[in-house]
């Protein structure tokens, strides 16, 4: 499982790698051109290609730069120094067999000196920095436990010892699960069960982990059903039985403890979200600089033309974790004041004639390409709703604020599949919410760029809810 840590330190490592790699080369050449030494002969172009070859693939069979082996220092410096090993093997073999000449030995000497001696420093000096940057960024990802048990201890124990990756906040418990193994950590018990969630919203802890399972405790239960209101992820941790496992439709794992979620979310996975964090910006800004630069001052000249009032429209909207955001639109409207309350309708009179082109080809849309810039939003998600209407729905509809979890998105399943515009209905805000769901629970890359394309076929082809 991905951490804030390791991905920093794998992005790090990567970037400084490619450094020392290269960095190596050139200054083994340098050292043989200032003796003007015969070895300089072997720094061609080929050779040099098959030198970053030959380490790339070392470090992609050896796993160099996996999770699995970012977790520890110990297994970063024994991965580095076996790929280290492979890779001046490789180049040996090759130099070996591409000449007769024996001056490769040279070479491979001062080479691999600089190599070794430049991954030995970095490894410490790098290792130490991402952490440094991890605490006082406060980059770590807060955690508590419910349950004060073998379990539980065990778990803080882990928490504590991977203090770069986890902020360790405190046992949850009513006093009937106590241990004698536990006994000496009696003064991390920060509160009865009941109490998690609120300790949890004060203190912006986004994921508790329970060693109770619903029904084990009346109290969990409660906390699984009001956790999701307030953007509250809750984790199993234990071996369960089959029959208690039917619910928790999600395993990973913590070192060797199972970890089991009431639904999948590969976007919780920081890999994951690198990739369409990359997407949107890549994406955002191609958009930006081809589009709206010159969309925006026609557009502009139309709305001014046709009412007084902004060019664009901004609104508080419900964003990630349920926080209010500036999200901005192309005005579309008159000026009005219920437009933070009630939702367009067919044939609203505040919309003018240029902001029903506008709605009717979703171009009043465009400008939230800043909003994704900015990392308010994503280009495919659930459509942020105004505040009020989040907080009239969040209390109508079970796992309403599940979609919350996620970045808004300027489209999204729901979208594409017909739940869009108004909602009439609390059935059609269900629907919508359960596309929401079913999205985060099953992303991809691939299913985002299949959004943008039917968003875009749909646009052509005209929706009677574009209004």
């Amino acid at each position: 499982m991905g951490s804030r840590f390791a991905y920093l330190l794998r992005i790090t490592l990567l970037v400084s790698d490619f450094i020392i790699v290269n960095g190596s080369w050139i200054a083994s050449y340098a050292f043989f051109h200032q003796l003007k030494d015969p070895s300089i002969a072997y720094y061609t172009p080929l050779n040099f290609i098959v030198y970053n070859v030959s380490w790339l693939m070392a470090a992609f069979f050896l796993r160099l730069y996996q999770y699995d082996t970012l977790n520890r220092l110990e297994s970063i410096l024994r991965q580095t120094a076996k790929t280290t090993l492979v890779h001046i093997s490789f180049l040996a073999m090759f130099l070996l067999i591409s000449s007769e000449d024996v001056m490769f030995k040279k070479l491979l000497l001062v080479c691999s000196g600089i190599l070794g001696l430049a991954f030995v420093i970095s490894r410490f000096f790098v290792t130490y920095i991402v952490e440094f940057i991890i605490k006082k960024a406060k980059l770590q990802m807060k955690t508590a436990i419910i349950g004060y048990n073998q379990t539980g201890v065990r778990l803080a124990e882990y928490f504590e010892g991977n203090s770069n990756i986890y902020s360790f906040e405190g046992f949850f418990d009513n006093g009937s699960h106590l241990s004698n193994s536990a006994i000496n950590r009696e003064g991390d018990i920060v509160g009865p069960i009941e109490q998690c969630i609120e300790f949890a919203v004060k203190n912006d802890i986004r994921e508790i982990y329970s060693t109770l399972l619903p029904g084990q405790h009346t109290e969990v239960t409660k906390l699984v059903e009001v956790a999701d209101k307030y953007c509250v992820r809750v984790k199993f941790v234990g071996d369960f039985n089959e029959k208690q496992e039917t619910s928790l439709s999600y395993v990973e794992y913590l070192d060797s403890m199972p970890v089991r979620s009431l639904r999948a979310e590969p976007l919780n996975m920081l890999n994951n979200r690198a990739k369409k964090k990359i997407f949107d910006v890549v994406m955002s800004f191609l958009v930006i600089v081809l589009v709206l630069s010159w969309l925006v001052p026609i557009i502009g000249l139309l709305i001014k033309l046709e009412s007084r009032g902004p060019v664009f429209f901004r609104q508080l909207r419900s964003g990630k974790n349920n926080k209010p955001f500036w999200c901005y639109k192309f005005r579309s409207m008159t000026v009005n004041e219920r437009s933070d309350e009630v939702q367009a309708t067919k044939n609203d009179i505040r919309v003018t004639r240029i902001g029903a082109f506008l709605r009717k080809t979703s171009l009043d849309e465009f400008p939230q390409f800043f909003n994704v810039l900015k990392g308010d939003m994503s280009i495919v998600g659930p459509r942020p709703h105004m505040l009020k209407h989040t907080e009239e729905y969040s209390a109508l509809i079970n796992q309403y604020m599940v979609r919350q979890f996620l970045k808004p998105g300027i489209t999204g399943w729901a979208q594409v599949n017909g739940y869009r515009g108004e909602t009439k209905q609390t059935r059609l805000m269900k629907k919508r919410v359960e596309c929401d769901i079913w999205y985060m629970e099953n992303w991809s890359l691939m299913l985002d760029i299949r959004i943008i394309f039917m968003t875009v076929i749909n646009v052509f082809r005209g929706e009677d809810t574009a209004y």
